[in-house]
C-alpha cells in the first residue's frame, strides 16, 4: 500500500510540476496525433487493408514506438499493451498468454501469426512463446484481435487472433546495432542492415541474441532457469513488375532454456520430486509470398511457407515439420460488394521420442496431419458510407473431428465520422490436439500412506481419448469508438461467450495392482464441460499535449464454468488495469512510466491449486538521443517489489516470482 501512495503522489506531483515545461521546447511525444492512430491500416480483420476505426472487431494496435517506449524485449511483454490480452510470466523463458480468459502454458483460444506464418502447434494447440522471437526494432505493429477470428483464420482463432507484421526491407535501410544488458537482462545484442538489391528490389538480414539470467522461487532461492538465444534472418521485398510484389523471408535460431521440473515420484514421501532440466531448441522457417493486383478493387495473394523446430526437454524430444499454402482472391463484385474468398492446405508431422517414459508418451509416437480449408467473406455496403454488413465463413476438415464450419456476422455503423458502432455475432471451434488425442501423462503420485486404497500408491494419469470432439464457442460482441478532436479517443467493447463441450477429465475404473506395485487411477480426456464468459474492455488515449500523452486500459471478464471438479483450468484476473505516460520534457530526451494492476486469479498444477494474489507493478524507462542516430536508454522493470509471483503453471514447471531489474541499452543507426 505504501508503495502504491508513494505512486500516486509521485505521479501527481509529476502532473503538476510539468505544467512549467513549454511545449516549444519539447518535441511531439509520438511521430502520429490520434487521427493518424485510427486511420493506420490493418489487415487482420478482413483480410485486406482498413483503417483501423473501420473495422467491425475489437481490434488494438501496438505500434514500434509502443514497443521501443515501453523497454520490453520480448513479444508476450509487449502484448500487455493490449487491452483484454492477458500475460502472465511463469518462469524466466516461459509465458502465460490468453484473450478474454482460459489462460495457462497450454492456452489454446489463441491464434498467433508472424507475418502471416501460423506459430501454433498441433502438439497442444498454443505456442511456445519462448522459441518465438523477432527483431523488435524491426516490428512495424502487431494487430490484436480479441474474440473469435475463425471465419478467416480457421480452427483455434476462437478467443482472438494476433499477428506480429515485420517491417518491409525498403523501410530498414542502413544499419542498425543495438546492445546493452544489467541485472536480469544480463546481455544483448543486435545488427541489421538493409540495402538497395535493384531497381525495384530491397533486402535486409539480421543478427541478434541475448542472455537472460535466473529466476527466483517462492523460497527466495534460485531457480535454475536462465536462458539464452542466438537467432538471423533475412527478407527481400520485389516489386516485379507494377503489378506483382514478391516477398521471401526467413529464420532460423537455437536456444537453450533451462527449467527446473517437477515430476511425480514413488520413493518420496510426498510423490513429487524436483529435476534441473538443460533443454534447447533449434528452429528455421522460410516464407514465399506473392501479391498481384488487378486493380484497386481487385487482387490475390499466394503464400507458401516451411517451419521446422527440433525441440528437447527431459521428457520429450519432439522433431516437427509443417508445410503451408495458402491462397486468397478479393474483388468487388459491384459498388455495395466486396468478396473475399481463399483456400488453403497444410500438412504437418511429427517424430517424438521419449527420456523419462512412464512420465508421458503418445500413441501412435510419430503422426502426420493434413488440414483442408476454404472461406467467402462478403462485406455489403447497405448505406453508403455509414452501414455495412459482413458475412462470411470457414469451411475446414482435419483428421481429428473431419469437417467445420465457421461462420460469422458483423455489422459496421458510421453515423458521424467520430462515432462508429458495430456488433457480430460468430461461431468458433479448437479442434482437438495430439495431447487431447493420443497422450498418456503420469500426472501425479499418492503415496501409500495418503491413499484411498491402502497399502498400495495410486498412480494418477491423464490419458487422451480418440473420440475427443472439437470445443464450441458462439459469440456476441459488441463495440463503439469515440474521438474527439487530435485530443481524446475511446475505444470500449463488450462480450458474451458461450462454450460447449470443453475438456474435461473423467475418471476411469482403477486399474488394480497386477505387475506394477500401485494402483492407477486414469482420467480420460472428454468434452464433459461447458460455461459461459462474458466481460468488458476499455482503451483510451488523451494527448495531453504535443509532448504528452497517457494511454489508458481497462479490462474486465467473468467466468462461469459448469462441471469444475475435473476440469483444471486457469481462472484470469476479473480485473486488469494498464496506464503508460509518455512525456518527451525536452528535445532529445524521453520519459515512460507504465503502471499496471493486475486482478486475483487462480492457477492448476499438477500439486493442485495455488492462488496468485492481485499485484501492482511499474515499469519506466528514460531515452537521450544524444545525437539524430543514436540513443541510450535506461530501463526499470517491475520497479514495486523485489519479485511477483504472477503465474503457476498447470504443468511440470515449478512456481517462480518475476523480480526487479534494471538494464540500459545503446541503439545506432548509419
Amino acid at each position: 500500500m505504501n508503495n502504491t501512495v508513494i505512486l500516486i503522489c509521485g505521479l501527481i506531483g509529476w502532473v503538476l510540476v510539468s505544467q512549467a515545461i513549454h511545449a516549444e521546447d519539447a518535441s511531439d511525444v509520438y511521430a502520429l496525433d490520434l487521427e493518424e492512430l485510427l486511420d493506420i491500416k490493418v489487415t487482420s480483420v478482413s483480410k485486406k487493408a482498413e483503417s483501423l476505426s473501420d473495422a467491425p472487431a475489437a481490434i488494438f494496435v501496438i505500434s514500434n514506438e509502443d514497443i521501443n517506449r515501453s523497454g520490453v524485449t520480448t513479444i508476450p511483454d509487449a502484448l500487455r499493451i493490449a487491452p483484454g490480452i492477458d500475460v502472465a510470466r511463469i518462469d524466466s523463458n516461459k509465458w502465460a498468454v490468453s484473450s478474454r480468459g482460459f489462460n495457462g502454458r497450454f492456452a489454446n483460444k489463441l491464434l498467433v501469426l508472424i507475418d502471416g506464418r501460423n506459430i501454433y502447434t498441433p502438439a497442444f494447440s498454443g505456442v511456445y512463446w519462448e522459441m518465438q522471437d523477432v527483431m523488435m526494432e524491426d516490428v512495424d505493429r502487431i494487430e490484436v484481435i480479441r474474440g473469435p477470428g475463425a471465419a478467416l483464420w480457421g480452427a483455434n482463432a476462437v478467443n482472438g487472433v494476433i499477428n506480429i507484421i515485420t517491417k518491409h526491407s525498403a523501410d530498414t535501410q542502413g544499419g542498425l546495432v543495438t546492445g546493452g544488458g544489467g541485472t536480469e537482462e544480463l546481455g544483448f545484442g543486435s545488427a541489421r542492415y538493409g540495402t538497395q538489391l535493384g531497381k525495384d528490389t530491397t533486402g535486409r538480414v539480421y543478427m541478434k541474441g541475448f542472455e537472460r539470467d535466473e529466476l527466483i522461487n517462492q523460497d527466495q532461492s534460485r531457480s535454475s532457469d536462465d536462458w539464452d538465444k542466438v537467432q538471423g534472418g533475412f527478407r527481400v521485398d520485389s516489386l516485379v513488375t507494377n503489378m506483382d510484389a514478391f516477398t521471401v523471408q526467413g529464420d532460423a535460431y537455437h536456444s537453450n532454456f533451462n527449467q527446473k521440473l517437477y515430476y511425480p515420484a514413488f520413493d518420496t514421501p510426498n510423490g513429487a520430486a524436483f529435476v534441473n532440466d538443460n533443454a534447447q531448441v533449434y528452429g528455421a522457417n522460410v516464407v514465399g509470398r506473392l501479391q498481384h493486383t488487378f486493380s484497386s478493387t481487385s487482387s490475390y495473394t499466394m503464400q507458401l511457407y516451411y517451419d521446422r523446430y527440433d525441440r528437447e526437454d527431459i521428457y520429450i524430444h519432439e522433431l516437427r515439420n509443417t508445410y503451408d499454402i495458402d491462397f486468397q482472391h478479393r474483388f468487388a463484385l459491384n459498388d455495395w460488394n466486396d468478396i473475399i474468398w481463399g483456400g488453403g492446405y497444410r500438412y504437418t508431422e511429427t517424430e517424438t521420442r521419449f527420456d523419462m517414459t512412464p512420465a508421458i508418451s503418445f500413441d501412435p509416437q510419430n503422426r502426420g496431419d493434413q488440414y483442408f480449408s476454404a472461406f467467402l467473406q462478403d462485406e455489403i455496403s447497405l448505406v453508403d458510407e455509414t452501414l455495412w454488413l459482413t458475412l462470411g465463413s470457414k469451411f475446414e476438415h482435419n483428421d481429428y473431428t473431419g469437417f467445420e464450419y465457421q461462420p460469422t456476422a458483423r455489422l459496421m455503423w458510421t453515423p458521424h465520422p467520430s462515432h462508429k458502432a458495430w456488433a457480430a455475432v460468430s461461431r468458433a471451434v479448437r479442434i482437438p490436439s495430439r495431447i487431447d488425442s493420443d497422450m498418456t501423462l503420469r500426472g501425479s503420485i499418492i503415496p501409500a500412506g495418503q491413499s484411498p486404497y491402502p497399502p498400495y500408491p495410486v498412480e494418477a494419469t491423464v490419458n487422451g481419448s480418440k473420440s475427443f470432439d472439437s470445443e464450441e464457442l458462439l459469440a456476441y460482441e459488441v463495440g463503439y469508438r469515440f474521438t474527439f478532436a487530435k485530443l481524446f479517443s475511446l475505444d470500449v467493447s463488450a462480450f458474451f461467450n458461450d462454450y460447449k463441450s470443453l475438456r474435461s477429465f473423467n475418471p476411469g475404473q482403477p486399474i488394480l495392482p497386477m505387475i506394477n506395485p500401485y494402483i492407477t487411477q486414469p482420467f480420460i480426456v472428454d468434452n464433459g464441460n461447458s460455461g459461459e464468459t462474458y466481460g468488458v474492455e476499455t482503451a483510451v488515449v488523451w494527448q495531453m499535449r504535443d509532448n504528452w500523452r497517457w494511454d489508458l486500459s481497462y479490462s474486465f471478464i467473468e467466468t462461469h464454468l459448469h462441471n469444475t471438479e475435473y476440469y483444471q483450468e486457469a481462472v484470469s484476473p476479473q480485473h486488469k488495469v494498464s496506464l503508460r505516460s509518455s512525456i518527451n520534457p525536452w528535445k532529445d530526451i524521453s520519459w515512460d512510466i507504465w503502471l499496471r494492476y493486475t486482478d486475483d486469479a487462480s492457477a492448476f498444477t499438477v500439486v493442485g491449486a495455488t492462488p496468485v494474489e492481485s499485484y501492482i507493478t511499474m515499469d519506466m524507462r528514460l531515452g537521450w538521443r544524444i545525437h539524430k542516430d543514436v540513443e541510450i536508454s535506461l530501463v526499470g522493470q517491475n520497479l514495486l517489489n523485489d519479485s511477483q509471483l504472477e503465474y503457476t503453471s498447470e504443468n511440470f514447471i515449478q512456481p517462480t516470482e518475476n523480480q526487479r531489474g534494471f538494464y540500459g541499452k545503446l541503439a545506432w543507426q548509419f
